[in-house]
């Protein structure tokens, strides 16, 4: 009974720092979970590669190859822990109201009531890693401080890799700076009689919850992904979408990319996308346009803070990549296959015979022999993958070969436009421009995907998300929403253009009219010439379409009635898919903004409907 008291006294004597609102916290903790220590992460790779053996004993990492795959590992997560658990992620508004009709809301009180039972003692036989963080470059003034408690040492590798962690994260806290508080647990103490395994968790109790008025985040029983990498979503989206209302700045679940002319000309432009839409692709294109250069500056995530000359300027918050690896491959992202080829943690992916690792998509034949995520041998003839679908790797965003030199700039990159985008088999052309920016917002506000592939003169039912943001919004989405259209009323600001892109349209035999992929650079061309008063644009119900010839397809294999559909509106199909966009609306009731209302009563008037 005597060692709680030891603990909280001794954590101060121990702790590299002397915030004394920090050491409170963390002896708070401390004496509520119980770990048998408390070690402070200074983000050194000496600790690194100690935590990677801790890991490695545990049987929770194998060492792959080092003449494959240097200084890198592959974990195998229990089967019940893959992904994040939307239905167990909850937003604990004071108001249910401010949660909104897309989030899970719960008491705040009665949350902390459930969540302190749950966490009593909860890591018990464990150690408790302090793991301060920045989100985004150290001292940029569109950074923010976080500092998770954690009994997972997975997480506290990995967030070495996703995040700028340790001593330096510290030093810019300070003694009395605001950080984010973020506890987790993998929610498995080692009580007596209870023996540890490879991927503790805690399959009956998962609990991912966001106090946004209060700036918090407890995660109790999942050891994955965002679930337990608490920087990711839950502060660089949820709590932070929350900061950038109260403070007048966008916390954006969006890539960033940098583009350069041939004359040499420079525009920064950011994109939001569903998943399974090609935002990582996109990220670190290899253009085909000769000539031009993509260079990648976030791949996931943007934070936007107004500068002195009314632009947005974007930092990307994280540090690293935490990517989808089934459908990775040279043929699909060869950038990406450069960045983990050394210094990665590899997730409920296929190991090789030769100490690599492998994953769906990966090569355009599978190996003879592989062991899979279960841990059992696979061979082509498997009827189950060899890899997880939600297999990912975590990797430091450094070694990407399209890296901006900018990506870590702490002043950010000024952005010139926004891209917003699903997977639509139909009615949604390859490019267009809002007309202005309340328009855009509007194109935001309606971005969907198809559920199923459209059959031919169908629209199929739509799955809406607005801004990419459903699962990510830490509060209410009509005053997100809202929030995007207060950044419009700005005094003095210079806003980015705001255009639709569409990859996926098919023709009538189900096959893709566009070939995607580096060939995107040709829709980057006309969204760069746009922005600089260069390309000409046609105006149609819907927005500004490039004008016939705009889009360059000089030595690409498309025939001159392919770009015609690729470009053109089907009015009769825009509004066969209206009475989806007011339902989508009506779930918001009376805190739709009157904006976004008054959108969609003038495209009715463009399409000659009555509202």
């Amino acid at each position: 009974m005597n060692k709680v008291p030891r603990m909280s006294q001794t954590i101060a004597a121990e702790a590299p720092t002397t915030h004394a609102q920090l050491l409170d916290w963390v002896g708070e903790i401390a004496e509520l979970t119980q770990p048998d220590s408390v070690y402070w992460c200074d983000g050194s790779a000496e600790e690194y590669d100690r935590l990677a053996q801790t890991l490695i004993d545990a049987g929770t990492f194998e060492r792959l190859s080092d003449a494959k795959r240097p200084n890198s590992y592959l974990a195998l997560s229990d089967p019940a822990d893959v992904a994040r658990v939307e239905d167990r992620t909850f937003i604990c508004s004071e108001a249910e109201a401010d949660a909104g009709p897309t989030n899970n809301w719960r008491d705040p009180a009665a949350m902390r009531e459930t969540l302190n039972d749950l966490f009593r003692g909860c890591m018990v036989g464990r150690t408790m890693y302090v793991v301060p963080f920045s989100m985004g470059p150290l001292g940029s003034p569109i950074a923010h401080i976080g500092v998770q408690l954690t009994d997972s040492p997975y997480v506290a590798t990995s967030m070495r890799i996703m995040t700028r962690m340790g001593k330096a994260a510290l030093g810019v806290l300070g003694t009395d700076g605001e950080f984010v508080p973020c506890v987790h647990s993998v929610g498995m103490p080692l009580v007596d009689g209870v023996e540890d395994v490879s991927w503790p968790c805690n399959e009956d109790n998962k609990y991912i919850v966001h106090y946004p008025d209060t700036r918090e985040i407890w995660s109790f029983g999942s050891g994955y992904g965002g679930n337990a990498l608490l920087g990711k979503k839950c502060f660089a989206l949820r709590i932070a979408s929350a900061m950038a209302r109260d403070e007048g700045w966008l916390a954006e679940h969006m890539l960033i990319l940098k583009l350069t002319s041939p004359e040499g000309g420079v525009k920064y432009v950011t994109g939001a996308f569903p998943s399974a839409c090609g935002k990582t692709n996109l990220a670190m294109l290899i253009p085909t346009l000769p000539g031009w250069k993509v260079e990648t500056v976030g791949d996931d995530i943007a934070w936007m803070k107004f500068g002195e000359d009314g632009r947005l300027y974007a930092v990307n918050p994280e540090a690293g990549f935490f990517g989808v690896a089934p459908g990775t491959g040279e043929g699909t992202n060869p950038n990406a296959m450069r960045t983990i080829e050394s210094n990665s943690i590899f997730t409920n992916c296929a190991k090789t015979d030769d100490g690599d690792v492998w994953w769906e998509g990966m090569t355009s034949e599978p190996p003879e022999h592989l062991i899979d995520w279960h841990g059992n041998d696979w061979t082509p003839d498997s009827e189950t993958p060899s890899a997880h679908p939600n297999a990912r790797f975590t990797t430091p965003a450094s070694q990407c070969p399209t890296i901006a030199p900018e990506w870590e700039d702490p002043a950010g990159v000024p952005i010139d436009a926004f891209l917003f985008g699903g997977r639509r088999a139909t009615t949604v052309p390859l490019v267009h421009e809002a007309f202005d920016w309340e328009h855009g917002v509007f194109l935001g506000a309606t971005m969907s995907s198809e559920k199923t592939a459209a059959a031919a003169g169908n629209v199929g039912e739509l799955r809406f998300d607005p801004m990419a943001m459903l699962p990510f919004c830490g509060y209410n989405m009509a005053d997100y929403l809202a929030h995007w259209l207060k950044a419009g009323e700005r005094e003095g600001a210079q806003l980015p253009r705001i255009f639709y892109v569409n990859w996926f349209r098919k023709d009538a035999d189900g096959k893709f009219l566009w070939p995607g992929f580096g060939e995107n650079s040709r829709v980057l061309e006309w969204v760069f010439r746009r922005c600089e008063g260069n390309a000409e644009a046609v105006e149609t119900a819907i927005g500004l379409l490039p004008a016939e010839g705009a889009i360059n397809t000089e030595g690409l294999n498309i025939d001159a009635e392919a770009m015609r559909e690729l470009l053109s509106v089907d009015e009769d199909l825009v509004r066969d898919q209206l009475p989806q966009v007011k339902e989508h609306f009506a779930q918001f009731g009376d805190k739709l903004p009157d904006a976004l209302a008054q959108q969609l009563e003038a495209l009715e008037w463009r399409l000659g409907e009555s509202p």
